[in-house]
C-alpha cells in the first residue's frame, strides 16, 4: 500500500522533497520543539507523492506538460494555462486507496479532538529543492474553518489546483523554477479558534531594515488571514531579544495599535470564514497582552536559534482556550540575504515641500512616477512599467504588476502584508496603510515615493531628484575618538544600526514628544482645565483606550526611547530630556493654556528652568517616568540622561534633586547624567559642574550663538555665525582641560562636526572623548577624524 497520508509529528525538515516546506517545518516544530513548550497544533500531510499520483491516475500529467510547452511557446497566455490545467484537477477524483487514507487520518484526527467532525485548515505545501531562498508568499491557496470528510477532500483538491494558479506559475517562471521540480502536499491542521481570539505574524528580525536584535509582531482580532493579505492595519509590538529572559526585565521596546477595521470569523453558514466590522470598542485595545507578547517573542528566538536563520512565522491565539500556538514558520528570504558589511543610503535633493501622504515605508528606497488608482484587477490593463501603483491593498494576484511598478502605495496593511513582503522582495519602494491614498491621489498625478529618509513612508508631489550610494562599511576607518550618533527619532535609530558607531550622543527628546506624541504633557495633567474645545477633542480621540491619559505620555515616550536605546545597545545612548522653547511648546496640543508669549524664546523658559518650576514640574515627573521604565522595566541600562541649558550651579542642584524625587539618582543602578555645555557660565564653572554631573556635550549652535552674541536664526547676521570663530574654539579648550582635570568626559552632539570636518579635526587636536554626528556625514566625518589623529600620532 502507498502511503500517501504521513502525520506532522512524524514528518521532519528532512521532509521538505515529501511534504514541501510547510508541512516539513511545522513536523520539525512538533517533534523537536515541543519539548520546548512551544505549541503546534496537530495534523497530518497529504504528501507530494499524492499529488503525482492524482495528477497520474486522472490522466492530468501529459496534459499539463502540454499546456506548459504551448505557454512556453507564446501559443497560450498565462490566464488560458492556468485555466485549462486548474480545470483539470479540479475536476480529477481520489484514487480509492487515497482517498481511504486521507478520510481515515481524518477521522482519526476527529476522534483526537472529541468530535464528530473537526475542524481544520487546509493549507498548499509547496516542494522545490532550495525552497528556503524563496517566500513562495501567498503562492498557493489555503482554505479555513473546513469540516466534513467531503470538504475535507475537496479543499484538497482545490489546493493541488493552486499550484497552477497565474500567480504560481508567474512566481515560479521569476525565480527559474521549473515546473517538473514542483510539486504540491497538503497540510491538514486543527484550527486554532482564532475568529473568536487573534491571530498574526511574527519576524525575528525587522523586515525593514535587517535589525537582528528585535522580533517584530503583527496582531488583529480573528483569523490571521486579514494581516497576510493587507485587509487591515494591525497592531505591531517591537521585543528586545539580546534582554528576553533576564529577570525582572519585560523588554517590549515598542507597541502600535493598529485601526484592525475587520475580524475574519467562522461563518454562520458554515465551512467558510467571513469578515465582519470589528466593534469600536475592540479596535481601541491591544489584540495581545503584555504576558502573551512575551510567550509569543520567546518561542520566536527558540525557533530562530533552532533553525538557525531569522524566521518568518505565523501564529494564533485561540478565543475559546485563551492558548497561544505556533501555525507556520519558514525562513525569512528577503533581509537575511543582505551583508551587513553593505549599506545602500537613498536621499532627497535640495527637498522643502511637505509630504502629501504618510504611511509605513517599505524598503528604503526612493521612487518617482505617474499614479495610477485601481481598485480592481479588471482595471489594470493601462498600467505601465515604470508607474506608481495605488490601491487599498494587493494579494498575489497582484504581482505581476507590482513586478513593473516604480513604487506601491497601498490604503491598508502593516508590515507582514503581501504587499509589504513582496514589495521588499521586488525591491519596489512601497507606502503601506495611509488609509486614504486611493482617494488624494488621483490618476497620472507625478509623484515621488520616498522611503529612506525617517522610516516613515511619504508621498511628495511631483517628480523630485534623488541619489542613492552604496556604502563599503568595512572600509570605514577605526578611530581613537568615540563617533556616535545624533538621532532625532527612533525610525533614524533603526535605520542607523550598521554603521560602525560607538553610540548615540544625542537623542533629542522633543522630537519623540512633537512626532509620536504630539500633545502638551501639561494638558494631559490638566486635561480636565482646557479651555481649547478643538483640543479637547483631539486629545480625547489620541487617547480614548487610556483611562490616565498621563500614561499615554510616558507610554509613547518610552516606547520611543527605547527603540533608540535598544539600536545601539549596550553602548551608551544619550537622551537629552526636552528642550523645547516656550513658542514649540505652545505648537503641542493644548500647549496655548500652560506656556507664556516671550519676546525672545531662545534664552526664555527653557531646558533645566522647567523642570523644577510649578509650571511644569509636573511634565518633567513624567519624563522622569518614562526613563526611569526604559532602565528598569525594559532593562536598557545603557540609557545616559542628559539635562540641558542648565545656567547655574543652583539650578542644577534642583534638577537633580527633581529627578531623584522621581525615582532616577545619579549612581543608582549606575545611571549617569551630563549635561550640555551650551552657556558661557557652564565653561567658566566646569570644575563645579563636574562635580555634579558625569559629562558634558557642547551644543556648539548655542554656544556660538552665546559666546558672539549672534541670533542664530537671524538670515541678517548669518555671515557672523561661525563655530569656527577662536573665541568659540577658546570655550572649548577650556572646557576640555578643565573637565578632564576632574575626570570627567567631554563629548559635542552640535551641528558643527557634521557640517565641517574641519572643526571634527580641531576637537580631536583638542583632545575630545566623543564626537557625535547625524548619520548622513558620519562616514565623511569619521574619515576625517582617522585622517587628524593619524597626523597626531605622525607628528
Amino acid at each position: 500500500m502507498k502511503k500517501n497520508v504521513i502525520w506532522l509529528k512524524d514528518v521532519t525538515i528532512k521532509d521538505i522533497a515529501l511534504v514541501g516546506g510547510k508541512s516539513a517545518s511545522l513536523g520539525e516544530m512538533i517533534s523537536q520543539m515541543s519539548k520546548q513548550g512551544i505549541v503546534v497544533p496537530s495534523g497530518f500531510a497529504v504528501t507530494a507523492n499524492a499529488y503525482r499520483e492524482f495528477t497520474e491516475s486522472n490522466g492530468i500529467t501529459d496534459d499539463v506538460s502540454r499546456f506548459m510547452e504551448q505557454f512556453h511557446g507564446g501559443f497560450l497566455s498565462l490566464e488560458e494555462v492556468g485555466a485549462n490545467i486548474r480545470k483539470l484537477i479540479l475536476e480529477g477524483e481520489f484514487p480509492a486507496e487515497m482517498r481511504e487514507q486521507i478520510v481515515d487520518a481524518y477521522r482519526g484526527m476527529s476522534r483526537d479532538y472529541d468530535c464528530e467532525q473537526v475542524d481544520v485548515a487546509v493549507r498548499s505545501s509547496a516542494t522545490a529543492e532550495d525552497l528556503p531562498n524563496a517566500s513562495f508568499a501567498g503562492q498557493q491557496d489555503s482554505y479555513l474553518n473546513i469540516k466534513g470528510e467531503e470538504a475535507m477532500l475537496d479543499a484538497c483538491r482545490k489546493c493541488f489546483a493552486s499550484l497552477y494558479t497565474n500567480r504560481a506559475i508567474s512566481y515560479r517562471e521569476q525565480k527559474g523554477f521549473a515546473d517538473v521540480a514542483v510539486y504540491l502536499s497538503v497540510a491538514v491542521q486543527k484550527m486554532m479558534r482564532a475568529d473568536s481570539g487573534a491571530a498574526g505574524v511574527m519576524f525575528t528580525l525587522d523586515v525593514d531594515t535587517g535589525f537582528r536584535d528585535v522580533v517584530v509582531i503583527e496582531a488583529s482580532f480573528g483569523l490571521g488571514e486579514n494581516i497576510v493579505k493587507g485587509t487591515v492595519t494591525p497592531d505591531e509590538y517591537r521585543v528586545y531579544k539580546p534582554l528576553l529572559g533576564k529577570k525582572g526585565v519585560v523588554p517590549i521596546i515598542s507597541k502600535k495599535l493598529g485601526s484592525k477595521e475587520l475580524t475574519m470569523i467562522y461563518s454562520e453558514a458554515g465551512d467558510s470564514v467571513e469578515n465582519v466590522p470589528t466593534p469600536m470598542e475592540m479596535r481601541w485595545k491591544y489584540a495581545l497582552s503584555d504576558k502573551q507578547i512575551m510567550q509569543l517573542s520567546e518561542w520566536a528566538v527558540l525557533i530562530e536559534s533552532h533553525y538557525g536563520k531569522p524566521m518568518d512565522i505565523e501564529w494564533a491565539l485561540d478565543g475559546l482556550t485563551g492558548e497561544l500556538a505556533i501555525v507556520q514558520a519558514r525562513p525569512e528570504t528577503v533581509r537575511s540575504m543582505e551583508l551587513d558589511s553593505t549599506m545602500v543610503v537613498s536621499r532627497l535633493k535640495n527637498n522643502k515641500s511637505e509630504p502629501l501622504i504618510e504611511g509605513l515605508g517599505i524598503g528604503s528606497g526612493i521612487a518617482a512616477g505617474n499614479v495610477m488608482v485601481l481598485n480592481s484587477l479588471n482595471d489594470a490593463g493601462s498600467f505601465e512599467k515604470g508607474m506608481i501603483l495605488v490601491t487599498s491593498a494587493t494579494d498575489p494576484d497582484w504581482v505581476p504588476l507590482m513586478k513593473i511598478a516604480a513604487g506601491l502605495i497601498t490604503d491598508h496593511g502593516g508590515r507582514t502584508s503581501h504587499a509589504a513582503i513582496v514589495s521588499r522582495e521586488l525591491g519596489v519602494p512601497a507606502i503601506i496603510g495611509t488609509e486614504n491614498a486611493t482617494r488624494l491621489l488621483h490618476e497620472g498625478q507625478a509623484v515621488t515615493i520616498n522611503c529612506a529618509s525617517t522610516g516613515k513612508g511619504e508621498v511628495y508631489e511631483g517628480i523630485l531628484d534623488y541619489e542613492t550610494e552604496e556604502i563599503d562599511l568595512s572600509s570605514i576607518p577605526e578611530t581613537r575618538t568615540k563617533v556616535m550618533l545624533n538621532i532625532a527619532n527612533p525610525d533614524t535609530a533603526n535605520r542607523s544600526w550598521r554603521l560602525p558607531c560607538d553610540g548615540i550622543g544625542l537623542a533629542r527628546m522633543e522630537f519623540i514628544i512633537s512626532n509620536q506624541i504630539g500633545v502638551h504633557p501639561m494638558a494631559l495633567i490638566n486635561f480636565d482645565r482646557l479651555t481649547n474645545e478643538n483640543a479637547f477633542e483631539e486629545i480625547e480621540v489620541l487617547t480614548h483606550h487610556y483611562k490616565d491619559k498621563k500614561q499615554f505620555f510616558v507610554d509613547r515616550l518610552a516606547y520611543g526611547i527605547a527603540q533608540i536605546a535598544a539600536s545601539q545597545y549596550p553602548e551608551p545612548v544619550i537622551v537629552r530630556t526636552s528642550d523645547f522653547k516656550t513658542n514649540e511648546y505652545r505648537d503641542l496640543l493644548g500647549g496655548d493654556d500652560f506656556e507664556p508669549v516671550e519676546e525672545n524664546p531662545m534664552l526664555g523658559f527653557r531646558g533645566a528652568s522647567r523642570y523644577y518650576s510649578e509650571e511644569y514640574r509636573e511634565g518633567f515627573a513624567l519624563e522622569c517616568r518614562a526613563l526611569k521604565w526604559v532602565r528598569e522595566r525594559m532593562g536598557l541600562k545603557n540609557l545616559i540622561v542628559m539635562i540641558p541649558f542648565c545656567r547655574t550651579l543652583e539650578e542644577a542642584d534642583k534638577v537633580l534633586n527633581e529627578m531623584a524625587l522621581n525615582g532616577l539618582v545619579r549612581g543608582d543602578e549606575g545611571l549617569q547624567v551630563y549635561m550640555m555645555a551650551e552657556i558661557p557660565s557652564n565653561i567658566i564653572l566646569a570644575k563645579d559642574f563636574a562635580e555634579r554631573f558625569d559629562g558634558f556635550s557642547i551644543g556648539s549652535n548655542d554656544l556660538t550663538q552665546l559666546v558672539l552674541g549672534v541670533d542664530r536664526d537671524s538670515e541678517k547676521l548669518a555671515n557672523l555665525f561661525d563655530e569656527n570663530n577662536e573665541a568659540v574654539r577658546e570655550m572649548i579648550r577650556v572646557l576640555i582641560k578643565s573637565a578632564h582635570e576632574q575626570g570627567c568626559k567631554v563629548g559635542i552632539c552640535g551641528q558643527a562636526p557634521s557640517d565641517k570636518p574641519e572643526f571634527a579635526q580641531f576637537l580631536v587636536a583638542q583632545g575630545i572623548d566623543s564626537i557625535s554626528l547625524t548619520p548622513d556625514s558620519f562616514v565623511l566625518t569619521k574619515r576625517a577624524i582617522a585622517a587628524r589623529e593619524s597626523e597626531i600620532t605622525e607628528g
